[in-house]
C-alpha cells in the first residue's frame, strides 16, 4: 500500500528532473518501504517559478473564497484519516492511534485558519484633520518557505501551509524525508479542496541544500522553520542577511514540577503519557521532571511503573503503546546520553537499552538522582528518556526550570493557587501548563522564547505572521 512518494510542482506529482530518489524506511523493521523524489536545484526553480505565479492567483482570491476551499480540505483529511495515518505509522513508526489522532486533528487546524483568514481585520485610525481617512490594511506577505520535520510530519506541516493559504500567500513546502508520504497526502487533500496550481508545491532533498538556496531567493519573503535549535539558528542568520520575516520552533528541554500537595496519580498518569507519546519524539516532551522532597520517592515508583506498562512494538499492531525511534541515528544519540547519565551517576530505574535486532526500538527509560553535568539535562534528549531530581523549595524549582536556555514549555503540578500563579510568573517559557495537558491546540499561540525560538504557530499570532501591515492614508480631493 506504500507508493513512491513524487514531488509536487506547479499542480502536478513530478519525477525528480535528475531521477535521483531515496530510500524510505520502515523503523520498525529497518526495511525499505519505497523510493523518494530528491530535488535539485532546478526542481527548485521550477517550483519558484511556480510558487511566485501561484501567488499573484491567490492573493486575489477573496478570504470567503480561501476559506471555503480550506474548509474542504480539513473534511477531507478526516474522510481519510486511516488510511494516511497507516502511511504515517509505516513511515514514522507512532503507534496507528496516535497517527490518526494526528490526522484528525490536522482538520481542527485547517478548519481554525480557515475561519481566521477571514477575520484578518485591518482597522480605521482617527485622523487629526477633517477630509482624511487612515486606514491599516493586512496583506499577505508573499511566497513562503516552509521546513517542516519528521516527528509530526503532518501537524507541523498543516500549521505553517493552513496559516499562509488562509491569509493569501503561496508555500514551498519542504517536507521531511523519513515521513514523506503523510505529508504528502495532506497537499493531495489542499489540491483536491481546490488550491489552484502553483499555490501549494512539496520539494524533498537534502536539506541544507534546499534551504541555502530558497532563503536568500528574492521570490521567498517569509520562513517558517521547526527543527533544532542548532539549524534553526544557522537558518534564521540566513534569513536575517536577506531581511526574511523568519517564524522559529526550536528545540526544548521542557521541565515538569509536582510539588508536594499535587494530586500525584493524575500527575504521574498525564506526565508519562506525554513523556512517552510518540516515543519523545516531540520538542514539548516532559523531560526534567523536579519532584519535590516529601513525594519524590511515591512519584518515582508509580512513574516508573507507568513506564514499564507500556507496550513497546510496531505501531500497527493492535496494543501497541509506543513504537520505534525514528531512524538509526534517533537510537545512537539516545543510547549515548543515557550511558552518559549512566556514567556520572544517574540511576536507571528501567529501561536504559536497544530492544530487539530489527527495527529502531528503545526501551522506555527512567533516570533518577541524574546529575546537572549530565549530557541528558543539558541537551534535548528527544526520546523515550525521562530524568527525575528532587527539589526543596519553589525557588529550587524555578532556579533549575530556567537554568537552561531553551523556553518551549513548562508544566507543574499543585493544588495551590498562590503556587500556580507564581510559576506561570516565574518560568521563562513559551507555554507553561499546570494541572493539566493543555498544549498545541489550533486556537492558542505555539511557540518559545530564549534559544527555543521566536513567533508562533498557534492562535490568531500564526496569522499575523503571513499578513503584512499597511497604512493608507488617504485625502478628499478638491474640486
Amino acid at each position: 500500500m506504500y507508493a513512491d512518494v513524487l514531488l509536487f510542482i506547479d499542480g502536478q506529482w513530478t519525477k525528480a528532473e535528475a531521477g535521483e530518489t531515496l530510500p524510505v524506511l520502515n523503523p520498525a523493521t529497518g526495511e525499505e518501504l519505497g523510493r523518494l523524489a530528491h530535488a535539485r536545484i532546478a526542481d527548485l526553480d521550477k517550483a519558484l517559478v511556480s510558487t511566485s505565479r501561484g501567488f499573484e492567483a491567490w492573493r486575489r482570491v477573496s478570504a470567503y473564497e480561501r476559506s471555503k476551499i480550506l474548509r474542504k480540505a480539513a473534511d477531507l483529511m478526516r474522510e481519510r484519516a486511516n488510511d494516511i495515518a497507516r502511511l504515517m505509522t509505516q513511515e514514522q513508526g507512532k503507534p496507528f492511534a496516535e497517527a490518526r489522532l494526528e490526522t484528525m486533528a490536522s482538520g481542527d487546524i485547517i478548519d481554525w485558519f480557515a475561519e481566521e483568514g477571514r477575520r484578518a481585520y485591518g482597522r480605521v485610525v482617527p485622523a487629526r484633520a477633517p477630509g482624511i481617512y487612515q486606514l491599516v490594511v493586512k496583506e499577505p506577505v508573499g511566497p513562503v518557505a516552509a521546513f517542516t520535520p519528521w516527528n509530526f510530519p503532518i501537524s507541523q506541516a498543516v500549521r505553517k501551509a493552513a496559516a499562509a493559504l488562509a491569509a493569501g500567500c503561496s508555500v514551498i513546502l519542504k517536507g521531511p524525508e523519513e515521513a514523506p508520504a503523510s505529508c504528502a497526502a495532506l497537499v493531495q487533500a489542499f489540491t483536491d479542496a481546490g488550491v489552484p496550481a502553483g499555490v501549494l508545491n512539496l520539494v524533498f532533498g537534502t536539506p541544507a541544500e534546499i534551504s541555502g538556496y530558497l532563503i536568500p531567493h528574492p521570490i521567498i519573503r517569509k520562513i517558517s522553520f521547526t527543527g533544532s535549535t542548532a539549524v534553526g539558528k544557522k537558518l534564521a542568520a540566513l534569513a536575517g542577511e536577506h531581511m526574511k520575516r523568519v517564524t522559529m520552533e526550536l528545540g526544548g528541554h521542557a521541565p515538569a514540577i509536582v510539588f508536594d500537595d499535587a494530586d500525584i496519580d493524575a500527575a504521574v498518569s498525564i506526565l508519562a503519557a506525554n513523556k512517552f507519546r510518540n516515543a519523545g519524539q516531540v520538542c514539548i516532551a516532559p523531560t526534567r521532571f523536579l519532584i519535590q522532597e516529601k513525594v519524590y520517592e511515591t512519584f518515582v515508583d508509580r512513574f516508573t511503573q507507568a513506564a514499564e506498562a507500556l507496550k513497546v512494538g510496531n505501531g500497527l499492531v493492535e496494543g501497541t503503546t509506543m513504537g520505534p525511534l525514528a531512524h538509526a541515528r534517533r537510537v545512537d544519540a539516545v543510547e549515548g546520553l543515557v550511558e552518559d547519565a549512566r556514567g556520572k551517576g544517574g540511576k536507571v530505574r528501567t529501561g536504559g537499552r536497544r530492544i530487539g535486532n530489527e527495527g529502531y526500538f528503545y526501551a522506555p527509560t527512567v533516570i533518577t538522582d541524574v546529575p546537572l553535568d549530565a549530557r541528558a539535562m543539558n541537551e534535548e534528549p528527544f526520546g523515550p528518556v525521562a530524568l527525575i531530581r528532587p527539589f526543596k523549595a519553589f525557588e529550587d524549582a524555578v532556579e533549575e526550570a530556567n537554568r537552561l536556555p531553551y523556553g518551549l514549555a513548562a508544566y507543574a503540578y499543585t493544588r495551590s493557587a498562590s503556587i500556580a500563579q507564581g510559576l506561570g510568573a516565574s518560568i521563562e517559557s513559551g507555554m507553561i501548563s499546570i494541572n493539566h495537558h493543555g498544549l498545541a491546540l489550533p486556537e492558542n499561540p505555539f511557540g518559545g522564547v530564549k534559544d527555543s525560538g521566536y513567533g508562533s504557530e498557534g492562535g490568531l499570532e500564526a496569522m499575523e505572521a503571513y499578513l503584512a501591515t499597511k497604512f493608507v492614508s488617504q485625502a478628499n480631493v478638491l474640486g
